[in-house]
């Protein structure tokens, strides 16, 4: 069997099982914001951010949502970085 692909205009995450986890490795994860702390491995990449999930564990679905939601945007924009946050001139 293969490893399960999810893609938008390019890659978003491929799936893969182990004996201990479920790995979920983002392509251009180290380019995603992650405020709520889903990637757990892979953390070292340049490229690469991974959310590993063991027997029992439940991550938070909006959040994993917002993730995949901005893995797409960053495919369909064409850069290999998101914006950064403007912030108000004081």
């Amino acid at each position: 069997m293969g490893t399960p692909v999810w893609s938008h205009d390019g890659i978003i995450c491929t799936g893969e099982s182990y004996q201990s986890v479920v790995k979920l490795t983002f392509a251009k994860g180290a380019s995603l914001r992650d405020p709520a702390g889903l990637f757990n491995s892979s953390l070292d990449g340049n490229v690469r951010r991974a959310i590993d999930i063991r027997e029992g564990e439940e991550i938070d679905a909006s959040a994993f949502q917002e993730l995949v939601r901005e893995a797409v945007a960053l495919n369909t924009s064409g850069r290999t970085k998101p914006r950064k946050e403007r912030r108000p001139s004081v």
